[in-house]
């Protein structure tokens, strides 16, 4: 499975927290690269694994196509779910034997949000931190009891026409029950995938407020060396 790897520089004995970036049903656009570069100079070692590598043909959707969104649809339907999982649980255990690298955590955006919490379920090892944009299979996750015991952030948006407001309190209800490290974003009049730069979803007051909370989230709980 191919994947792409920001390492900032080290001493010589010095370990680097690092964080798995899991894509939107885009691919790893240049926005979800974007989103990486900033980790990265944060301080945090980041790989994002290509999750479509399987598939036949492209395996992301240039960022200024007019059919952006039909061609994520198209990329995402071909996506076997448990093979998915199964490779982010990969990724996770590969990037903590390279050399320099401290505790994980997980971020994930859309696809990637509930990839990202599946994910932190079911690997050995459960990872440091988890935080999750507008997971779009956390519906289903928590109808199915999946739950993750590490501290965690969730973003929504008020205006989400993918995900009801009903299901988002669902979401709430059960990752914050019994978990007192978890935190749930609602963020007004945007909607799904508002931090993504395109027009077409792009909320900037929301993506400003959310990178912010990320930051302050990340840096406290997986502070870099």
């Amino acid at each position: 499975m191919p994947g792409q790897l920001w390492f900032p520089p080290t001493a010589d004995d010095e370990q680097r927290p690092a964080l798995v970036v899991f894509q939107e049903i885009f691919g790893v656009s240049d926005y979800i690269r974007r989103r990486c570069e900033d980790l990265a100079e944060l301080g945090y070692a980041v790989l994002a694994p290509e999750f479509y590598w399987r598939l036949p043909g492209p395996q992301r959707v240039d960022d200024s196509a007019d059919d952006l969104l039909e061609k994520g649809m198209s990329l995402v339907s071909q996506l076997d779910w448990e093979a998915a999982v199964r490779d982010g649980i990969a990724a996770v255990e590969h990037l903590t034997t390279l050399p320099h690298v401290g505790k994980v955590g997980l971020v994930g955006y859309c696809l990637g949000g509930g990839l990202a919490y599946a994910v932190a379920a079911q690997t050995p090892t459960p990872p440091a931190v988890l935080v999750s944009y507008y997971g779009s299979a956390l519906p289903q996750l928590v109808e199915a009891g999946v739950e993750v015991k590490v501290p965690s952030l969730h973003h929504f948006g008020t205006a989400d026409a993918y995900l009801s407001q009903d299901q988002i309190q669902k979401i709430r209800d059960w990752v914050t029950q019994g978990h007192d490290d978890v935190r749930l974003k609602l963020h007004e009049d945007a909607g799904h995938a508002f931090d993504n730069p395109h027009p077409l979803f792009h909320h900037k007051g929301a993506s400003r407020d959310a990178w912010r909370q990320t930051r302050k989230f990340l840096l406290k709980r997986l502070p870099p060396a």
